[in-house]
């Protein structure tokens, strides 16, 4: 579904990217991750279309996107979240998500018919009238999500989602994830921490220094060196890197 090859971004002299290659197929929930710096965040916007990749290739169900307008690339079928979420203060959790839903639905009154089926999905159905401000940091997380969905993406693209939760809110979000992907919705989630890959990745993407160190399985990338040098800088068990924070 996504093929990135030779991904770059360069910031003036600073080089974010240097030469990313990831595949996501279709159906599948990809775990792209790395230590601090790595690149993560920044192969995101250049996939998304909020930043212009320096050079690189982006094909999304067979078609070159590198370059195209966030806009566009949203009315393709790629929606995503963010690292900072980016709630709506003033907005109230429907009115939030059919900002999301307009974009396949320019009637107000289907967008908000399919914004309310989005919130039912994620548990905010509760919530919907109030303010974003209001909500935990876990509820906004899931309102982000939310809204991302309301754009009836074929690629998520879903950044540190976990980050700050509970234990206990971190199990409701793979079950989100779950549910999401039995939806058919294919998922690519940056994370720090492999503990959290573990049981819902079938595929790993690691970078460091802006360039893929390893492509495969969750399991492989535990036990493989170079992984284990970028994050901690000397050999270590699975359990000590899963629950080392980046």
């Amino acid at each position: 579904m996504l093929v990135v090859r030779g991904l770059a971004k360069r910031f003036g002299s600073v080089r974010a990217l240097d030469g990313v290659d990831l595949d996501v197929a279709q159906g599948s929930l990809t775990g792209l991750i790395g230590p601090n710096g790595a690149g993560k965040s920044t192969a995101f916007a250049c996939i998304a279309g909020a930043e212009k990749p320096s050079a690189g290739s982006v094909r999304f169900r067979g078609e070159e996107i590198a370059g195209l307008a966030y806009h566009r690339v949203a009315a393709l079928g790629i929606g995503r979240t963010y690292q900072i979420v980016q709630t709506f203060a003033d907005m109230t959790v429907l009115e939030a998500t059919t900002t999301g839903a307009l974009l396949h639905h320019p009637r107000l009154a289907d967008a908000i018919a399919h914004a309310e089926e989005v919130l039912a999905f994620v548990g905010l159905a509760d919530m919907r009238y109030r303010l974003g401000r209001a909500l935990t940091i876990a509820d906004k997380k899931r309102l982000e999500m939310a809204r991302a969905l309301a754009t009836e993406p074929g690629l998520l693209l879903l950044d540190e989602v976990m980050a700050g939760l509970t234990p206990a809110e971190a199990r409701d979000a793979v079950d989100l994830l779950r549910r999401i992907l039995a939806r058919g919705v294919t998922v690519l989630m940056v994370e720090h921490v492999m503990e959290v890959l573990m049981p819902i990745a079938e595929h790993v993407v690691v970078i460091a220094a802006g360039k893929t160190i390893f492509s495969g399985t969750a399991a492989d990338a535990v036990r493989d060196a170079g992984v284990v040098e970028a994050y901690l800088g000397s050999p270590l068990e699975h359990g000590e890197i899963a629950g080392h924070s980046t």
